[in-house]
């Protein structure tokens, strides 16, 4: 087990393109830490970066206390687990296991030992004759965590190791890792682009963008207390509901007006002066299940429109409603485009909002709604991005 400690890490390629900016992060000994964000967000990098693939630019990087910025990788103690597995085809499940401590010199009965215990942990004894071309993409991901595994590292760096496999064996091999790193209580830095995997596994979660971390959080946190519109838009699916208001005083305290709608505000949750704000724009998130058909408590404010497209998911039903009124703007076109892997750069459809209904719920599209925002979730932000929350700056 280590702490890592990340110290003003930056990355710049020789045709001037910037990967990595300036992050500075520390991981507990013994934590499970993960790296997300869209595609060329920089997580890839900085974990080849730790690993000793990738040069540092500039920063530095230390294991328990220990520089090893500029060591060559076989002096790191760390193990990768590859994307794409990287198996040995013409050695057996037994070989590839065995391979980092043969380079190792560990003597031939504490070889076989250590294979038996990882091939027992992964549920791999069956198949430890055979060649990677024999096994399923599960299986192969298991080998490949096995050589990891039995090397007894300081540190595990899983580059979106579960990208290559159906959905189903996804979910079954996540709780997978998350089982045998609770075991073995090795530090690990685990790298995906998949927000689910983020957090229904990590401790702490660190969310990158343009080569930055945005926000590191626990992921309850993450989804309640975005520090930004990048973060409330990448995180949570479907992603918040943003639009366009303007800030007011109404006998509670504050609101914002969206589309003719006031939605009172609690101004105790909001930044010190948020008084300042009163008569400027601002940006109003609400996640999907804070808005409802129903009221869920006295003052909730109705918005009404027209249902534009249901998904029958069967456990709940997700509904895209067009609301008349309610604006998008350049900056929350931009978050969304920034968080998401798709960056085309289609315009945000002005008033459409997305709310999780429960099972069984009967709409249709073309029919009339009302929906109900829970002015107590309501998240506020700068348009220029920072959240307005208290404590978030």
């Amino acid at each position: 087990m280590a702490e890592i400690n990340i110290d003003g890490l930056s990355k710049v390629y020789p045709n001037g393109v910037v990967a990595v900016r300036d992050v500075h992060l520390d991981v507990a000994d013994g934590e499970f830490l993960v790296l997300v964000g869209p595609s060329g967000c920089g997580k890839s990098t900085l974990l080849r970066m730790i690993a000793g693939l990738e040069e540092v630019t500039a920063g530095e990087l230390r294991i328990d206390g220990r520089d090893i910025t500029d060591e060559p990788p076989r002096d790191r103690d760390v193990a990768m687990v590859f994307q794409s597995y990287a198996l040995y085809p013409h050695m057996t499940v037994r070989k590839n296991i065995a391979y980092p401590l043969k380079l190792a010199g560990v003597p031939a009965a504490e070889m076989d030992a250590r294979v038996a215990d990882a091939a027992q942990l992964l549920q791999l004894e069956q198949v430890l004759d055979r060649k990677p071309g024999q096994l399923s993409g599960g299986q192969r991901q298991r080998v490949a965590m096995g050589r990891a595994i039995v090397r007894k590292p300081s540190a595990f760096l899983m580059d979106e190791p579960l990208s290559n496999l159906d959905a189903k064996l996804r979910v079954q091999m996540r709780a997978e890792i998350a089982r045998i790193q609770r075991e073995f209580k090795t530090t690990t830095i685990y790298v995906t682009h998949d927000q689910v995997e983020a957090m229904t596994m990590g401790d702490r979660v660190a969310v990158l963008n343009g080569g930055r971390i945005e926000q590191c959080d626990r992921p309850r946190d993450l989804y309640d207390r975005p520090a930004n519109l990048f973060v409330a838009a990448f995180i949570g699916s479907p992603s918040m509901n943003f639009f366009a208001a303007t800030l007011e005083s109404c006998d509670a305290g504050v609101a914002a007006r969206a589309g003719g709608v006031m939605i009172p505000l609690d101004t105790a949750s909001l930044v010190a002066d948020i008084g300042a704000w009163i008569g400027r724009r601002i940006t109003v998130g609400v996640r999907a299940e804070s808005i409802t058909a129903a009221p869920v408590r006295e003052g909730s404010p109705r918005l009404q429109g027209v249902v534009e497209f249901v998904e029958e998911l069967g456990s709940e039903v997700i509904v895209h409603t067009g609301v008349a009124g309610l604006a998008t703007s350049p900056e929350i076109e931009s978050a969304l485009v920034a968080a998401s892997d798709d960056r085309t750069g289609a315009p945000v459809p002005a008033g459409n909002l997305v709310t999780r209904l429960p099972a069984h719920t009967v709409v249709r599209p073309g029919e009339r709604i009302d929906l109900f925002v829970d002015p107590a979730n309501v998240h506020c932000f700068d348009p220029a991005g920072p959240s307005l929350r208290a404590g978030a700056r």
